[in-house]
């Protein structure tokens, strides 16, 4: 019960914390006001304008630089949260004979089910609320730097290989290639939970809306996003390798004993 008070009282912080996002079309500037704008916002900003600087005025390489630079600061909590994932996933058929054997809806009931549920999380060292922590944490750092890049009137001016970065893709490559990432990101995040509905809908909604909001969206999103997947993927891979591979091989023996 502490643990869920703590986790609504973060989240109703988080929730004020980011009430300067209704200043998206606003540009950032020093002299922009409010705890969001002066140290959140703004710093992003001027990362990126600083890197762009030492670049020659190359915002695109600037905003690639600054994407990596955030997503290695943010790489613990994300291997924090990745392995608490894991461990959930684990317990899951433990999970599921509990719900089984306390099936009954009566108060008491339930009430057991709860307490031997918390004993198998004690059990194995598991909280089923770290998982929420880090992406506490994530969310207004990414979500500044969203702000950062669209408010930051220095990158519309300035072009990135074959985009302006203040115009959508006019050949939508970087649109397709977000979205593209975004699936195999996702994909290879659910490895082992392919008989999960909800999480095989979710793995083709979330490409598609990334597709729609960069097709509408700056090309300099875009860029952000592209980067950002990439660097999941090699994130999500090197973590989860041991159990992707465990994956394959089981695959392909499966597909084996069906020819045999």
């Amino acid at each position: 019960m502490k643990n869920r008070i703590w986790l609504l009282i973060a989240l109703i912080g988080l929730v004020v914390f980011l009430t300067g996002c209704t200043e998206i079309n606003q540009p950032i500037t020093k002299d922009s006001q409010g705890f969001w704008n002066e140290y959140v916002v703004y710093p992003l900003s001027w990362l990126i304008t600083y890197f762009a600087t030492l670049l020659n005025n190359d915002y695109g390489l600037s905003i690639i630089i600054v994407t990596l630079l955030i997503r290695f600061a943010i790489l613990p909590l994300m291997i924090k949260q990745t392995k608490n994932a894991k461990a959930m996933q684990a317990l899951q058929p433990e999970m599921k004979a509990l719900r089984e054997k306390y099936s009954s809806k009566d108060q008491k009931t339930q009430q057991k089910l709860q307490q031997e549920t918390m004993a198998m999380f004690q059990k194995h060292g598991v909280n089923p609320l770290a998982g929420c922590f880090p992406l506490i944490v994530q969310m207004p750092i990414l979500i500044g730097f969203f702000h950062a890049i669209t408010r930051t009137t220095e990158i519309a001016n300035h072009t990135f290989l074959w985009f302006d970065l203040g115009n959508p893709d006019p050949y939508y490559i970087l649109p397709v290639v977000a979205g593209i990432t975004t699936f195999i990101q996702q994909k290879i995040m659910m490895a082992g939970m392919d008989n999960n509905p909800q999480m095989v809908m979710m793995l083709w909604i979330m490409p598609i809306m990334i597709v729609v909001f960069a097709i509408n969206f700056p090309a300099a999103l875009s860029l952000y996003w592209v980067v950002g997947n990439i660097f999941m993927i090699v994130q999500t891979y090197f973590i989860k390798g041991p159990e992707l591979r465990k994956a394959k091989e089981a695959a392909a023996g499966t597909a084996g004993g069906t020819k045999k």
